[in-house]
């Protein structure tokens, strides 16, 4: 393939009709191995303000599952089977899984997925106001790998405990700076298509 992306008569190409049974799949959750699930709940709740809706241990295994979404805590069913089924129905939630004794190893550290571009990048969370998230951020002492007022002035990327890269965007603020974007933009790592719009950063 050429150094360039796809036209888009190539992903038309490429995208095809699903069965008719996926009609009522769901993205439900990505999964994250965090090494202290402590930090992790605390920045995951307080600062991002995700709520847990349930842990799920497995002591054969020795993990446990702690699912997160941006849910109403009032909604949460009290029954624990309630519970199991309406979280597994929720739209994206975190999986934050805890493999046991992983927060007392020192040698174990997770791999974000970002050097030299190995797999995973980051999750996206939407927020009304970019700046005001990034003040909140601040002085809760969150890492930044980009602040808004760096390049890309729409949106930020943060870091959680264990590394993992969090885009911090506006919905709106992103389809402005998209129609004002040129077609290719190598210093944004914004990209424009006639048939759709997506934004793609990288970061080194």
């Amino acid at each position: 393939m050429e150094d360039k992306g796809l036209s888009d008569e190539a992903v038309s190409a490429a995208c095809k009709e699903g069965d008719a049974i996926t009609k009522d799949f769901m993205m439900q959750q990505t999964m994250l191995r965090v090494k202290d699930p402590v930090r992790s709940l605390d920045f995951y709740t307080r600062i991002l303000g995700l709520t847990l809706l349930q842990k799920i241990d497995y002591p054969s295994m020795h993990f446990t599952n702690y699912f997160l979404g941006y849910e109403d805590k009032r909604d949460i069913p009290a029954d624990v089977r309630e519970r199991t089924a309406w979280t597994f129905s929720r739209r994206g939630t975190i999986d934050l899984t805890h493999n046991w004794g992983s927060e007392v190893d020192d040698s174990l550290f997770y791999h974000h997925g970002n050097d030299k571009l190995q797999g995973f990048g980051h999750i996206g969370i939407a927020v009304p106001d970019v700046t005001a998230a990034c003040k909140l951020f601040e002085k809760e002492g969150v890492k930044f790998l980009k602040k808004p007022a760096s390049g890309a002035k729409d949106r930020a990327f943060i870091q959680d405990p264990d590394g993992y890269y969090i885009e911090i965007l506006s919905p709106d603020n992103m389809v402005s700076a998209m129609s004002l974007q040129a077609p290719q933009d190598a210093t944004s790592g914004m990209f424009l298509s006639t048939s759709s719009c997506c934004s793609v950063t990288r970061l080194h």
